[in-house]
Protein backbone atom coordinates (compact mmCIF):
# COMPACT_ATOMS: atom_id res chain seq x y z
CA UNK A 1 0.00 0.00 0.00
CA UNK A 2 1.16 3.57 -0.73
CA UNK A 3 1.24 6.06 1.94
CA UNK A 4 -1.48 9.13 0.68
CA UNK A 5 0.42 12.29 -1.21
CA UNK A 6 -1.57 15.75 -0.92
CA UNK A 7 -1.71 18.18 -3.36
CA UNK A 8 -2.97 21.40 -2.32
CA UNK A 9 -3.46 22.37 -5.71
CA UNK A 10 -6.50 20.53 -5.99
CA UNK A 11 -8.02 22.41 -3.04
CA UNK A 12 -7.14 25.67 -5.32
CA UNK A 13 -9.16 24.47 -7.97
CA UNK A 14 -11.94 23.76 -6.18
CA UNK A 15 -12.10 26.81 -4.94
CA UNK A 16 -11.41 29.03 -8.20
CA UNK A 17 -14.52 26.76 -9.11
CA UNK A 18 -12.74 24.49 -11.83
CA UNK A 19 -12.89 20.79 -11.45
CA UNK A 20 -9.86 19.29 -9.14
CA UNK A 21 -7.96 16.64 -10.58
CA UNK A 22 -9.17 14.48 -7.64
CA UNK A 23 -12.31 15.32 -5.20
CA UNK A 24 -10.56 17.09 -2.06
CA UNK A 25 -12.09 17.31 1.02
CA UNK A 26 -12.82 20.28 3.40
CA UNK A 27 -13.59 20.97 7.07
CA UNK A 28 -13.41 24.88 8.58
CA UNK A 29 -12.40 23.24 11.57
CA UNK A 30 -11.61 19.80 13.42
CA UNK A 31 -11.51 19.41 17.10
CA UNK A 32 -8.26 18.63 18.57
CA UNK A 33 -10.64 16.29 20.53
CA UNK A 34 -11.56 14.42 17.43
CA UNK A 35 -7.75 14.21 15.98
CA UNK A 36 -6.43 12.61 19.34
CA UNK A 37 -9.02 9.81 19.23
CA UNK A 38 -8.25 9.33 15.40
CA UNK A 39 -4.59 9.36 16.57
CA UNK A 40 -4.98 7.85 19.74
CA UNK A 41 -2.17 9.91 21.13
CA UNK A 42 -2.78 13.50 23.34
CA UNK A 43 -0.78 16.30 21.74
CA UNK A 44 -3.67 19.36 22.99
CA UNK A 45 -1.33 20.96 25.39
CA UNK A 46 1.43 21.20 22.98
CA UNK A 47 -0.02 24.41 20.98
CA UNK A 48 1.23 26.24 24.41
CA UNK A 49 4.55 24.95 24.87
CA UNK A 50 7.73 26.18 23.81
CA UNK A 51 8.35 26.34 19.97
CA UNK A 52 9.39 22.54 19.19
CA UNK A 53 6.14 21.76 21.57
CA UNK A 54 4.41 24.01 19.25
CA UNK A 55 5.79 22.17 16.01
CA UNK A 56 5.35 18.95 17.14
CA UNK A 57 1.70 19.92 17.70
CA UNK A 58 0.99 20.96 14.06
CA UNK A 59 2.84 17.24 13.11
CA UNK A 60 0.27 16.07 14.92
CA UNK A 61 -2.27 17.40 12.78
CA UNK A 62 -0.57 16.85 9.40
CA UNK A 63 -0.32 13.41 10.20
CA UNK A 64 -3.83 13.10 11.14
CA UNK A 65 -4.33 15.35 7.68
CA UNK A 66 -2.51 12.90 5.85
CA UNK A 67 -4.04 9.70 7.43
CA UNK A 68 -7.20 10.95 6.01
CA UNK A 69 -6.74 12.11 2.88
CA UNK A 70 -6.74 16.00 2.89
CA UNK A 71 -4.74 17.95 1.00
CA UNK A 72 -4.92 20.93 2.95
CA UNK A 73 -5.48 21.14 6.83
CA UNK A 74 -7.47 24.13 8.63
CA UNK A 75 -5.69 26.71 10.51
CA UNK A 76 -6.81 29.65 11.55
CA UNK A 77 -5.76 32.22 14.42
CA UNK A 78 -9.30 34.02 15.36
CA UNK A 79 -8.96 38.26 16.18
CA UNK A 80 -11.82 38.06 18.97
CA UNK A 81 -9.36 35.62 21.41
CA UNK A 82 -6.93 39.63 21.02
CA UNK A 83 -9.49 41.80 21.71
CA UNK A 84 -9.09 43.85 24.77
CA UNK A 85 -12.65 44.05 26.85
CA UNK A 86 -13.83 41.41 24.03
CA UNK A 87 -16.11 38.39 24.60
CA UNK A 88 -19.85 39.97 24.11
CA UNK A 89 -20.05 37.43 21.28
CA UNK A 90 -18.95 34.18 22.49
CA UNK A 91 -18.94 34.52 26.16
CA UNK A 92 -22.04 37.22 26.53
CA UNK A 93 -19.71 40.03 28.76
CA UNK A 94 -20.57 43.21 29.33
CA UNK A 95 -19.73 44.85 25.42
CA UNK A 96 -16.84 47.43 25.98
CA UNK A 97 -18.33 49.63 23.35
CA UNK A 98 -22.24 50.86 24.12
CA UNK A 99 -21.32 54.84 23.01
CA UNK A 100 -19.45 57.09 20.84
CA UNK A 101 -16.91 57.89 23.57
CA UNK A 102 -16.17 54.09 24.39
CA UNK A 103 -15.72 53.86 20.12
CA UNK A 104 -13.31 56.69 20.08
CA UNK A 105 -11.05 55.55 23.24
CA UNK A 106 -11.10 52.07 22.62
CA UNK A 107 -7.30 50.34 21.81
CA UNK A 108 -7.45 49.47 17.86
CA UNK A 109 -3.76 51.02 17.38
CA UNK A 110 -2.80 47.92 19.58
CA UNK A 111 -4.72 45.48 18.05
CA UNK A 112 -2.12 43.86 14.92
CA UNK A 113 0.29 43.96 18.07
CA UNK A 114 -1.40 41.94 20.52
CA UNK A 115 -2.38 39.52 17.75
CA UNK A 116 1.16 38.60 16.76
CA UNK A 117 2.32 38.74 19.89
CA UNK A 118 -0.19 35.73 20.90
CA UNK A 119 0.18 33.99 17.22
CA UNK A 120 3.50 34.03 15.26
CA UNK A 121 5.16 31.62 17.01
CA UNK A 122 1.92 29.03 16.52
CA UNK A 123 2.14 30.11 12.61
CA UNK A 124 5.55 29.60 12.23
CA UNK A 125 5.62 26.23 13.89
CA UNK A 126 2.12 25.61 11.57
CA UNK A 127 4.73 25.76 8.14
CA UNK A 128 7.63 24.33 9.48
CA UNK A 129 5.42 21.01 9.71
CA UNK A 130 4.04 20.96 6.35
CA UNK A 131 4.72 17.83 4.58
CA UNK A 132 5.00 18.45 0.99
CA UNK A 133 2.53 18.66 -0.94
CA UNK A 134 0.08 19.87 2.06
CA UNK A 135 -1.18 23.56 2.83
CA UNK A 136 -3.04 25.24 5.08
CA UNK A 137 -6.91 26.71 4.55
CA UNK A 138 -7.55 30.13 6.70
CA UNK A 139 -5.95 32.96 7.92
CA UNK A 140 -6.73 35.17 10.46
CA UNK A 141 -10.15 34.17 11.88
CA UNK A 142 -13.06 35.85 12.37
CA UNK A 143 -14.53 38.38 9.69
CA UNK A 144 -16.11 42.07 10.30
CA UNK A 145 -19.51 41.50 11.99
CA UNK A 146 -17.92 38.35 14.80
CA UNK A 147 -15.41 41.20 15.78
CA UNK A 148 -17.75 44.01 15.89
CA UNK A 149 -20.39 41.86 17.68
CA UNK A 150 -17.47 41.24 20.46
CA UNK A 151 -17.18 44.23 21.12
CA UNK A 152 -20.23 45.70 20.77
CA UNK A 153 -22.93 42.79 21.49
CA UNK A 154 -25.48 41.99 19.15
CA UNK A 155 -28.75 43.55 21.29
CA UNK A 156 -26.01 47.19 21.86
CA UNK A 157 -25.30 46.79 18.43
CA UNK A 158 -28.92 47.12 17.12
CA UNK A 159 -29.60 49.96 19.39
CA UNK A 160 -26.19 52.33 17.86
CA UNK A 161 -27.86 51.48 14.41
CA UNK A 162 -30.72 53.78 15.18
CA UNK A 163 -29.33 55.92 18.52
CA UNK A 164 -26.25 56.77 16.75
CA UNK A 165 -25.99 55.59 12.66
CA UNK A 166 -22.51 57.36 12.46
CA UNK A 167 -20.61 55.79 14.73
CA UNK A 168 -22.35 52.26 13.49
CA UNK A 169 -21.54 52.79 9.90
CA UNK A 170 -18.03 53.89 11.58
CA UNK A 171 -16.96 50.67 13.51
CA UNK A 172 -17.63 48.40 10.78
CA UNK A 173 -14.83 50.88 8.92
CA UNK A 174 -12.49 51.01 11.93
CA UNK A 175 -12.41 46.97 12.66
CA UNK A 176 -11.89 46.82 9.06
CA UNK A 177 -9.01 49.15 8.82
CA UNK A 178 -7.41 46.86 12.00
CA UNK A 179 -8.32 43.45 10.28
CA UNK A 180 -6.54 44.21 6.86
CA UNK A 181 -3.43 45.88 8.86
CA UNK A 182 -2.94 42.44 10.40
CA UNK A 183 -3.76 40.55 7.15
CA UNK A 184 -0.97 42.68 5.58
CA UNK A 185 1.77 41.63 8.02
CA UNK A 186 0.22 38.11 8.11
CA UNK A 187 0.68 37.26 4.48
CA UNK A 188 4.18 38.87 4.14
CA UNK A 189 5.27 36.79 6.50
CA UNK A 190 2.94 33.58 6.32
CA UNK A 191 1.28 33.54 2.67
CA UNK A 192 3.65 30.50 1.65
CA UNK A 193 1.94 28.22 3.93
CA UNK A 194 -1.97 28.79 2.71
CA UNK A 195 -3.10 27.43 -0.35
CA UNK A 196 -6.87 29.27 0.60
CA UNK A 197 -7.44 31.71 2.54
CA UNK A 198 -10.58 32.34 4.51
CA UNK A 199 -12.32 33.58 7.46
CA UNK A 200 -15.69 32.76 9.23
CA UNK A 201 -18.27 35.71 9.60
CA UNK A 202 -21.92 34.47 10.56
CA UNK A 203 -23.99 36.69 8.93
CA UNK A 204 -27.23 35.08 9.35
CA UNK A 205 -29.57 32.21 11.02
CA UNK A 206 -32.56 30.02 9.92
CA UNK A 207 -34.75 32.46 8.25
CA UNK A 208 -32.79 35.37 7.23
CA UNK A 209 -29.87 37.54 7.53
CA UNK A 210 -29.19 38.56 11.83
CA UNK A 211 -29.37 42.13 10.92
CA UNK A 212 -30.75 44.05 7.36
CA UNK A 213 -29.53 42.69 4.12
CA UNK A 214 -29.25 46.59 3.64
CA UNK A 215 -27.08 46.83 6.62
CA UNK A 216 -24.61 44.37 5.66
CA UNK A 217 -24.60 45.48 1.44
CA UNK A 218 -23.92 48.75 3.03
CA UNK A 219 -21.31 48.91 5.82
CA UNK A 220 -19.93 44.83 5.63
CA UNK A 221 -19.60 43.62 2.57
CA UNK A 222 -17.21 46.43 1.24
CA UNK A 223 -15.15 45.64 3.70
CA UNK A 224 -14.96 42.65 2.99
CA UNK A 225 -13.98 43.65 -0.71
CA UNK A 226 -10.69 44.72 0.92
CA UNK A 227 -9.52 41.52 2.44
CA UNK A 228 -10.53 39.51 -0.66
CA UNK A 229 -8.91 42.28 -2.81
CA UNK A 230 -5.64 42.24 -0.61
CA UNK A 231 -5.67 38.12 -1.30
CA UNK A 232 -6.01 37.87 -4.48
CA UNK A 233 -3.09 39.94 -4.24
CA UNK A 234 -0.90 37.62 -3.55
CA UNK A 235 -3.04 34.95 -5.96
CA UNK A 236 -4.68 33.29 -2.94
CA UNK A 237 -8.23 32.42 -3.58
CA UNK A 238 -10.67 33.61 -0.69
CA UNK A 239 -13.14 32.06 0.66
CA UNK A 240 -16.15 33.13 3.42
CA UNK A 241 -17.46 30.58 5.93
CA UNK A 242 -20.72 32.12 6.95
CA UNK A 243 -23.33 30.18 8.76
CA UNK A 244 -27.30 31.15 8.23
CA UNK A 245 -29.85 31.88 5.73
CA UNK A 246 -27.82 34.45 3.58
CA UNK A 247 -29.57 34.30 0.14
CA UNK A 248 -30.48 38.25 0.31
CA UNK A 249 -26.73 39.31 0.27
CA UNK A 250 -25.58 36.10 -1.83
CA UNK A 251 -25.20 38.01 -4.95
CA UNK A 252 -23.24 41.26 -2.97
CA UNK A 253 -20.89 38.82 -1.39
CA UNK A 254 -20.18 37.39 -4.83
CA UNK A 255 -20.04 40.37 -7.37
CA UNK A 256 -18.92 43.48 -4.73
CA UNK A 257 -16.98 41.33 -1.90
CA UNK A 258 -15.54 39.07 -5.19
CA UNK A 259 -14.95 35.50 -2.93
CA UNK A 260 -14.13 32.38 -4.46
CA UNK A 261 -15.80 30.22 -2.81
CA UNK A 262 -18.76 30.11 0.41
CA UNK A 263 -19.16 27.28 3.12
CA UNK A 264 -21.58 26.14 5.55
CA UNK A 265 -24.62 24.93 5.06
CA UNK A 266 -27.67 23.44 6.85
CA UNK A 267 -30.28 21.30 5.59
CA UNK A 268 -33.25 23.08 7.80
CA UNK A 269 -32.16 26.17 5.94
CA UNK A 270 -31.81 24.35 2.44
CA UNK A 271 -30.78 22.04 0.83
CA UNK A 272 -26.99 21.84 -0.71
CA UNK A 273 -28.96 21.30 -4.16
CA UNK A 274 -30.16 24.66 -3.68
CA UNK A 275 -26.96 26.56 -3.50
CA UNK A 276 -25.42 24.59 -6.57
CA UNK A 277 -28.39 25.25 -8.31
CA UNK A 278 -27.86 29.30 -7.52
CA UNK A 279 -24.28 29.99 -7.24
CA UNK A 280 -23.08 27.07 -8.64
CA UNK A 281 -22.16 28.48 -11.60
CA UNK A 282 -20.19 31.53 -10.32
CA UNK A 283 -18.40 30.51 -6.91
CA UNK A 284 -16.78 27.05 -5.45
CA UNK A 285 -19.34 25.46 -2.74
CA UNK A 286 -17.67 22.88 -0.17
CA UNK A 287 -19.34 21.09 2.43
CA UNK A 288 -22.39 19.56 1.31
CA UNK A 289 -23.14 17.51 4.59
CA UNK A 290 -24.84 18.84 7.22
CA UNK A 291 -23.05 17.87 10.77
CA UNK A 292 -26.29 17.02 12.00
CA UNK A 293 -26.57 14.21 10.15
CA UNK A 294 -22.76 13.02 11.51
CA UNK A 295 -24.41 12.81 14.54
CA UNK A 296 -27.56 11.15 14.01
CA UNK A 297 -27.76 9.04 10.91
CA UNK A 298 -25.99 5.63 10.72
CA UNK A 299 -23.06 5.18 8.75
CA UNK A 300 -24.49 3.23 5.84
CA UNK A 301 -27.09 6.40 5.51
CA UNK A 302 -24.05 8.88 5.86
CA UNK A 303 -22.44 7.17 3.05
CA UNK A 304 -25.71 7.40 0.88
CA UNK A 305 -25.85 11.16 1.48
CA UNK A 306 -21.86 11.90 0.61
CA UNK A 307 -22.78 9.64 -2.70
CA UNK A 308 -25.92 11.94 -3.57
CA UNK A 309 -24.57 15.04 -2.59
CA UNK A 310 -20.91 14.00 -4.94
CA UNK A 311 -23.49 13.36 -7.69
CA UNK A 312 -25.26 16.97 -7.24
CA UNK A 313 -21.88 18.82 -7.74
CA UNK A 314 -20.56 17.15 -10.54
CA UNK A 315 -20.35 19.64 -13.66
CA UNK A 316 -21.74 21.98 -12.07
CA UNK A 317 -19.16 24.31 -9.26
CA UNK A 318 -15.79 23.55 -7.82
CA UNK A 319 -16.60 21.34 -5.04
CA UNK A 320 -14.89 20.29 -2.24
CA UNK A 321 -16.63 17.75 0.54
CA UNK A 322 -16.86 17.97 4.27
CA UNK A 323 -19.31 18.85 6.83
CA UNK A 324 -21.72 21.63 6.01
CA UNK A 325 -20.53 23.37 9.05
CA UNK A 326 -17.64 22.05 11.61
CA UNK A 327 -16.62 19.02 13.25
CA UNK A 328 -16.56 19.70 16.61
CA UNK A 329 -16.43 17.00 20.19
CA UNK A 330 -19.64 15.38 20.15
CA UNK A 331 -19.47 14.73 16.67
CA UNK A 332 -19.27 10.44 16.75
CA UNK A 333 -15.87 9.41 14.84
CA UNK A 334 -17.65 7.03 13.66
CA UNK A 335 -19.92 9.24 11.54
CA UNK A 336 -17.11 11.48 10.73
CA UNK A 337 -14.94 8.15 9.15
CA UNK A 338 -17.91 7.01 7.39
CA UNK A 339 -18.25 10.50 5.31
CA UNK A 340 -14.43 10.49 5.03
CA UNK A 341 -13.89 6.94 3.55
CA UNK A 342 -16.83 7.10 1.27
CA UNK A 343 -15.50 10.34 -0.37
CA UNK A 344 -12.15 8.50 -0.25
CA UNK A 345 -13.60 5.32 -2.15
CA UNK A 346 -15.24 7.46 -4.75
CA UNK A 347 -12.80 8.83 -5.41
CA UNK A 348 -10.55 6.00 -6.07
CA UNK A 349 -8.33 6.50 -3.25
CA UNK A 350 -8.54 2.53 -2.19
CA UNK A 351 -9.15 1.23 -5.44
CA UNK A 352 -5.27 2.83 -5.96
CA UNK A 353 -4.07 1.62 -3.09
CA UNK A 354 -3.76 5.04 -1.40
CA UNK A 355 -3.83 4.72 2.59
Amino acid sequence: MKKFQPDYSNLVAACRNKQAQRLPLYEHNISVEIMEESLQKKFSGLLYGDEAEKTQYYRHVMEFGLKNGYDCVPAEFCITDILPGGGALGNHADPVIKTREDFLRYPWDELPGLFFRKYSGMAKALAAALPPGMKAVGGVGNGIFECVQDLVGFENLCYLSFDDPDTYAEIYVKMADAQLTIWERFLKEHADAYAVLRFGDDLGYKSQTLISAKDIKEHIIPQYGRVVALAHSYGKPFLLHSCGSIFDVMDDIISVAGIDAKHSNEDVIAPFSRWVERYGNRIGLFGGIDTDHLCSKSEAEIEELVADTINITKGRCGFAIGSGNSIPEYVPLKGFMAMVNKARELRGDFANGEV
